[in-house]
């Protein structure tokens, strides 16, 4: 089961204000905020974390085409990539409240 979830359309990675499309084939850092939420992991617990394109019905589509949403005549798959390389890492800030 999920603990919680975050949305993030990359068209607005650096700014809610102002829409900047992205360019095919390069390369984006996000900051997604998964908002405040609290679980106790015990010893042998294991955490998942799930990237997808959507989540439709719970946020509307994103027909990935640039168009806006609700204009849109075309849908077009999204593909996502997770580098976790030497000069792409990738992490998942958890923080810890001691008890």
């Amino acid at each position: 089961r999920n603990l919680t979830d975050g949305i993030l359309r990359g068209r607005y990675r650096e700014t809610r204000e102002q829409a900047k499309l992205l360019t095919p084939g390069e390369v984006y850092a996000y900051t997604i905020d998964l908002w405040s939420t609290s679980n106790v992991f015990k010893a042998g617990h294991r955490i998942r974390v799930e990237i997808a394109s959507s989540n439709f019905p719970r946020f509307d589509r994103n027909p990935q085409t640039g168009e806006a949403s609700a204009e849109a005549g075309r849908l077009e798959p999204a593909l996502q990539h997770v580098f976790h390389d030497e000069t792409r890492p990738s992490h998942v800030v958890l923080p810890i409240i001691p008890r």
